[in-house]
């Protein structure tokens, strides 16, 4: 056992300290308005999820606003051709969750007539949705009494109770033990939890004399809270190495392509490359030109780093099919991932 007889969290002291200082965000539904009878809107909270997957409330707010601009029900973004939902994701990364997102919108309208189920249970068959994002909708729109655990309440909860292991050496048993404080307000207390990791129990500091956490805490009695979680051993991230090329035509457009429909970075916008290996290999030009080799571009992934050598050339149009060409100006409406910006960027596009 990791967690010696822990003792339940005081729901009751969090969702006081919630009530008044709950974060204003674009998708939430207010403790205020929540007691009123607003409910929250299934599609917004589930877009919400997914996007903040890997990625913070900062740079998820302007896409949010972008996407429910553009689709603002789950039949419109169902409606909607993948290509497009993949040009408004790129920058976002971890691009499996667009097409995901997309496949789980065709289900909800095909199989559900647009109406996302209300359980955990449920809401966990549609595609792209796991146990974390089920739990969350589950608990946000349909105070279902069930623990929702991202990475804010791991590290709230790692400092609550002096986890003497990295988290995932006992994920299931903070869940279950997490599981035991979820009050009626379900929905609320998911949320106020996720505050408190965002603004009071941070990475790199604490305030801990704000925390309504703070009596129970065993963290906050340490010099040093934020000793906690313990990190697990690192392991160094595998190297892969290949070349990129880009190709310019002579009225200045930039040659692109489709990505292959499976696999890492499936179905978004490149430009011609190699293999990526653990070697590097001889360039192998995809046209006649002359060549010029403008630097490394380096892209750390989730288990390995990209080294990519960019070369770039004009080249003749003739020599080319199987993608199209597109005008500097266009670049930035194309369903490029932040990989393919920095090679063309090193390449001056």
């Amino acid at each position: 056992m990791h967690l010696p007889n822990p003792q339940p969290i005081d729901a009751q002291a969090v969702l006081a300290w919630y009530d008044r200082h709950a974060r204003d965000l674009p998708w939430r539904v207010s403790p205020g308005d929540r007691a009123l009878g607003l409910a929250p809107d299934p599609y917004r909270v589930w877009l919400s999820e997914v996007m903040l997957q890997q990625t913070t409330v900062a740079a998820v707010r302007s896409y949010f606003m972008r996407f429910t601009s553009l689709w603002p029900t789950v039949e419109a973004l169902a409606a909607a051709p993948l290509d497009a939902v993949l040009r408004e994701w790129a920058g976002l990364g971890y691009y499996a969750r667009a097409r995901n997102l997309h496949a789980c919108a065709t289900g909800v309208v095909r199989d559900h007539g647009g109406v996302f189920p209300d359980t955990a249970a449920g809401l966990q068959q549609l595609p792209g949705i796991g146990a974390y994002t089920s739990a969350a909708i589950a608990a946000i729109c349909f105070d279902e009494p069930v623990a929702v655990l991202d990475g804010n309440l791991d590290r709230v909860l790692a400092r609550y109770y002096a986890l003497e292991v990295p988290v995932r050496d006992a994920k299931e048993e903070l869940r279950a033990t997490l599981q035991l404080s979820v009050p009626e307000r379900a929905g609320d207390f998911a949320q106020a939890m996720m505050d408190l990791g965002a603004t009071i129990c941070a990475p790199r500091s604490v305030l801990c004399m704000l925390c309504p956490l703070q009596p129970g805490c065993r963290a906050t009695r340490l010099p040093d809270p934020t000793i906690y979680p313990v990190k697990p051993q690192k392991v160094e991230k595998p190297v892969r190495r290949g070349h990129a090329y880009v190709m310019s035509d002579p009225g200045g457009d930039v040659y692109l392509q489709s990505r292959p429909d499976k696999g890492l970075l499936a179905k978004m916008t490149e430009v011609p490359g190699s293999d990526w290996a653990a070697t590097l290999p001889t360039p192998d030009y995809p046209a006649q030109g002359t060549w010029r080799h403008r630097g490394q571009v380096v892209h750390v992934f989730t288990h390995f780093r990209l080294e990519l050598e960019v070369w770039s050339a004009q080249v003749d149009a003739r020599d080319l099919d199987g993608g199209w060409w597109s005008a500097p100006d266009a670049l930035a409406g194309e369903a490029l991932p932040t990989l393919y910006r920095k090679v063309l960027a090193a390449a001056d596009f």
